[in-house]
């Protein structure tokens, strides 16, 4: 009867212990999961990949996190000044991105790979450069979360491929941009 008694007694511990950590974990896991949309804008200095001298621009960036691994990106950049000769270059580019390891508590490291359109410009030199061409773009992003609604993007790189600038050459931007973004949902 004894034994009985202590038996019981364990059980229904570890029954209210157990409910316990199963509480902590559905918090946890609803606290980091859900559909949300961050918007923001970035400066960015980019090599154009056909002279030495960076072009320097702004963008606006969207991140839409449907869940921890399952992520996109929309960028556009427009990247007006400091051009050779008048030389201009527009990014549009969208595609998945994958978080990659954790700094801290606050802080994501983010691989990503974006398609879309590349568009660049020479007002003084060839026009038969100029035009739209298909992009491809692989980089990495660092995010850092300063509130629950604002976040920090200190580094963001970006090596873009296009593969058909003009006939028989491609082009391969690469370049840098630091932004901050907004919690909008």
């Amino acid at each position: 009867m004894n034994r009985s008694v202590i038996l019981v007694f364990i059980l229904f511990v570890l029954s209210i212990a157990g409910q316990r950590s199963v509480s902590a974990q559905a918090v946890e896991a609803m606290d980091g999961g859900g559909l949300y949309i961050n918007a923001g804008g970035m400066a960015s200095g980019f090599m154009p990949g056909d002279w030495n001298q960076p072009v320097i621009g702004g963008g606006a960036y969207v991140d839409v996190h449907f869940s921890h691994w399952v992520q996109l990106e929309a960028e556009g950049r427009w990247m007006r000044w400091n051009g050779y000769f008048g030389e201009t270059q527009d990014n549009y580019l969208i595609g998945p991105r994958v978080p990659v390891y954790r700094v801290g508590r606050r802080g994501q490291l983010y691989g990503k790979a974006l398609v879309g359109l590349g568009k660049m410009h020479f007002s003084q030199l060839d026009a038969y450069q100029s035009g739209s061409f298909t992009a491809l773009a692989f980089g990495g992003t660092f995010d850092y979360k300063l509130t629950r609604k604002l976040t920090l993007r200190p580094v963001d790189f970006e090596y873009q491929y296009w593969p058909v600038w003009i006939p028989n050459k491609s082009l391969s931007p690469y370049g840098v941009s630091v932004g901050m973004s907004y919690r909008v949902f």
